[in-house]
């Protein structure tokens, strides 16, 4: 169908230049002022206007070989290519990898360390996989990856995994600001914490209520901070290292001899170590998802999607293995001022401590403050997540339908008040209180991304097996997820070992050698209890007994976009094409991203 275009109007023309023409201007002088009030009338009209309820539209044309669908969401398609790339790349890099990991090192070693990571980053990537597929071929679909489960699994294990994950966005809001203000006590810790609370929580209000590109632009300049931050702390650590900073002279391996690769203990000890590590990598790691979230707010998500799930291994290779190997090189696990050493008055991070113990400089600030950024951003994702899952929960039927409001400007506006509001608790870093509620909020973060991604690659499987029972072809899917079922599958059995492992871990944690304590259980098995409930309450209240649902039970189509095979071989012959005319830069630029 072609589109309307809007030819421009003939029936009058102004010739400026001609001695006749006289601007009202000149015959009245008060039209400037009042063309002035009228804009700003206008610009306030349209400011409060933006906050009404969007209104219903279809779309009518589409170029891609799809099915027209429509898209209920409202949500601006304002997502560029870069923020969506950026976004998979640098969000997430936050308290996980820059604070938390001070304790996995300190329990665990520098060995348990980079064995946890590496297990990890397999089932990092098998999941982005089948995020990045399943996002592309349900654009539209109300609640993005949180109705997957619903639709493929259950609507019991959907309502408990999509609650789960959004009690987990929802407390990341406000442990992100109190872990601000301890990232600031490095510095100062005279002035009132609350004061920089403030100044973050209302710059962040502010980033949210200007609309989806505001955040856009702004977690691009957040994450191009850290990458760079990551960058040059690769550098530096090499450097470092090989005595060419700092006063130790040359480093190596001494700290894998000496005190050892792996925390002091038996064999036992040795492999608790690795697994509680495991868990503080996927909470590090957590958030490599929400890239798939923004999918109804991308430009065009079948090109950026399956950019950001390709250059997503390079996140996952360099910004966390080769740092975590880096940091065992540089710190010794029992420097005690590793959080959870229990040894010294201040705890630093092991980005920090792996540039002021020997002796660097200048450059721990500026490291300090790339992770205060780092922080504010993950508190920004955190904003932008939880509202979205909120309204997305409304969408679904699993919560109050007010929520589902979405205004003009794409902003889930009532979920985003509620969540700013619960963003308060933050507040608490003035009191004496501070470390305990903080290890209370950061309880679900870790365990939570197990449910979650076990959710998405289930899906996954389900949704391959589903479009095989129907006889469809995979060539209607935009984009295959290079690991194909049995990524997801491999991703799916190791979150069930690391479940089990968790579990024991929380029972008898390494800090405390082995003693069994119900507080430090639940600190770290919350989100377990949490799920179980939701999962069965929701079983019992709705008389829901469903286990799987049936594979011909599932509504396969339901805004499901089909692509037309021969338009996608044809787009990719024309852009082979146009990258074999490119230049050599464009040409490895292409290869390698």
């Amino acid at each position: 169908m072609p589109r309307n275009v809007i030819q421009p109007n003939k029936e009058k023309t102004v010739d400026y230049s001609s001695t006749e023409y006289l601007p009202n201007e000149l015959e009245s002088p008060s039209f400037n002022l009042d063309a002035t009030e009228e804009s700003r009338s206008g610009l306030v009209h349209r400011f409060v206007d933006s906050f009404k309820r969007a209104q219903d539209s279809t779309e009518n044309d589409l170029e891609d070989g799809t099915k027209p669908l429509g898209d209920a969401s409202h949500l601006k398609k304002a997502m560029k290519s870069r923020h969506v790339i950026m976004m998979c790349v640098g969000t997430g890099i936050g308290t996980g990898l820059l604070v938390a990991n001070a304790s996995g090192l300190s329990y665990g070693g520098p060995g348990s360390l980079v064995i946890g990571y590496v297990l990890v980053s397999f089932v990092t990537y098998f999941m982005i996989q089948a995020a990045g597929e399943m996002a592309v071929a349900y654009p539209t679909l109300p609640g993005n990856f949180n109705s997957y489960t619903s639709m493929f699994i259950s609507k019991p294990f959907g309502f408990a995994t999509v609650w789960l994950f959004f009690i987990q966005w929802l407390t990341v809001f406000p442990l992100e600001l109190i872990t601000a203000s301890l990232t600031i006590k490095y510095w100062n810790d005279k002035i009132n914490a609350d004061v920089f609370i403030v100044i973050f929580y209302v710059f962040l209000l502010f980033i949210h209520f200007f609309g989806v590109k505001a955040y856009g632009e702004a977690e691009f300049i957040f994450n191009s901070c850290k990458v760079l931050m990551i960058a040059g702390f690769i550098i530096l650590s090499i450097v470092i290292n090989c005595g060419g900073a700092g006063k130790d002279g040359y480093i190596g391996a001494k700290y894998w001899r000496d005190p050892g690769s792996f925390a002091e203990g038996d064999s036992v000890e040795k492999f608790k170590g690795i697994c509680y590590i495991l868990v503080t990598a996927y909470f590090s790691y957590g958030g490599a998802e929400l890239f798939s979230l923004s999918v109804n707010e991308q430009e065009n998500p079948r090109k950026s999607t399956p950019q950001a799930a390709k250059q997503s291994i390079y996140r996952i290779l360099i910004i966390y293995l080769l740092t975590m190997i880096l940091i065992g090189f540089n710190v010794p696990h029992n420097n005690d001022q590793l959080m959870g050493s229990g040894g010294s008055a201040t705890h630093a991070s092991p980005y920090v401590l792996a540039a002021s113990i020997h002796g660097v400089k200048v450059v721990p600030h500026f490291i300090n403050a790339v992770i205060l950024i780092s922080v504010i951003s993950v508190a920004n994702s955190a904003l932008y997540a939880s509202p979205r899952l909120m309204c997305s929960l409304a969408e679904q039927g699993y919560a109050p339908k007010f929520l589902d409001y979405v205004d003009r400007e794409g902003r889930p506006l009532r979920a985003l008040i509620l969540c700013a509001v619960f963003g308060v608790i933050g507040f608490v870093s003035a009191s004496s209180k501070e470390e305990e509620v903080f290890t209370w909020l950061a309880a679900i973060a870790g365990l939570s991304e197990l449910f979650t991604w076990s959710g998405i690659m289930l899906s996954h499987v389900r949704f391959r097996q589903c479009m095989k029972l129907h006889g469809r072809s995979e060539e209607e899917i935009g984009f295959r997820a290079v690991t194909g079922i049995w990524g997801s599958m491999y991703g799916i059995s190791f979150n069930m070992l690391v479940f089990i492992a968790q579990f024991w871990v929380a029972l008898a944690p390494p800090s405390l050698h082995g003693k069994v304590d119900a507080e430090s259980f639940f600190q770290s098995y919350l989100a377990a209890p949490i799920w179980l409930f939701f999962y069965f309450g929701y079983m019992l209240y709705k008389r829901d007994f469903t286990f799987l649902v049936p594979l011909d039970k599932i509504d396969l189509n339901f805004h499901r976009r089909i692509y037309d095979p021969e338009l996608i071989r044809q787009e990719d012959e024309e852009n082979k094409e146009k990258i074999k005319n490119s230049s050599v830069w464009v040409r490895m630029f292409h290869f390698w991203c």
